[in-house]
């Protein structure tokens, strides 16, 4: 008997759940735009391919490789060095591009930044004077600090880690893709800035660069601030500083430099 009342009870229960009008649903987005019912992505707030996830911003990309987008800050345009604070002796402007003046000292924005994308053209005198690094040296420092080496290194033998490219006194550069004296190099630079919690450092510095087009350095660590011919250390530094042109008494040229804060 009790066996007949459960199956009894069971049936009108299934029956009841059949009737039952089905539970609302938030009506589907258009599936040209996302999906709400997808997998949630791991450790963030938002579905597979989202439609509340906010969108990138439209960056305006030049009409030539290699020139500002709409978000850069330009730093040299090719006519002054507005952007940059004065030396005791001005850096030499011309024809597009300016120069260093030996003994001048460095060169150094007056904007500080973080975290950045940089794009620097350079190039070494076109008369080849000197050898290892006294041959068409200069230096890029990001905050002031951390250096990817300019030098002439088309068929000019130095240490690795000093050649064009390096960071220097770190990490030699993977291949040497330098061109001919006198002739235009280009760097784009990302730069991840370290972080500081006080005096503890809880990430260091990163670097990528490319040189020609050619990658040197995927996203390399860095061990610390450049030194020579002694180790890298960090120390507590602020979260911005300027970028850093060095004057090694070689008349190096630059033009075309901008930067994106990411």
């Amino acid at each position: 008997m009790i066996r007949y009342f459960v199956a009894a009870v069971f049936l009108a229960s299934a029956a009841s759940m059949a009737q039952a009008p089905p539970a609302p649903r938030s009506p589907a987005p258009d599936p040209r735009l996302g999906y709400t019912d997808t997998p949630m992505l791991p450790g963030l707030p938002y579905h597979v391919h989202d439609p509340a996830r906010p969108r990138p911003a439209t960056v305006t990309p030049a009409a030539r490789v290699g020139d500002a987008p709409s978000d850069a800050t330009v730093l040299f345009d090719g006519t002054n060095l507005t952007a940059w604070t004065p030396t005791k002796q001005a850096w030499k402007v011309e024809n597009g591009y300016f120069e260093v003046v030996p003994n001048s000292g460095d060169l150094r924005t007056k904007e500080r930044f973080g975290d950045v994308q940089l794009h620097v053209e350079w190039a070494a005198p076109a008369q080849v004077r000197g050898d290892s690094q006294n041959r068409g040296n200069s230096g890029i420092f990001l905050h002031g600090r951390y250096e990817v080496q300019v030098l002439d290194s088309f068929d000019n033998l130095t240490y690795p880690d000093g050649q064009a490219g390096a960071l220097y006194g770190q990490w030699p550069p993977l291949v040497n893709a330098v061109r001919k004296p006198g002739e235009w190099q280009s760097y784009d630079i990302v730069f991840e800035a370290p972080r500081f919690e006080g005096t503890r450092l809880v990430k260091p510095a990163f670097m990528t660069v490319f040189l020609n087009g050619v990658l040197l350095h995927n996203r390399k660590e860095l061990m610390g601030p450049t030194v020579h011919r002694a180790l890298a250390s960090y120390a507590p530094q602020p979260a911005e500083d300027s970028l850093v042109l060095q004057d090694h008494q070689q008349p190096v040229r630059y033009r075309n430099i901008w930067i994106r804060r990411l």
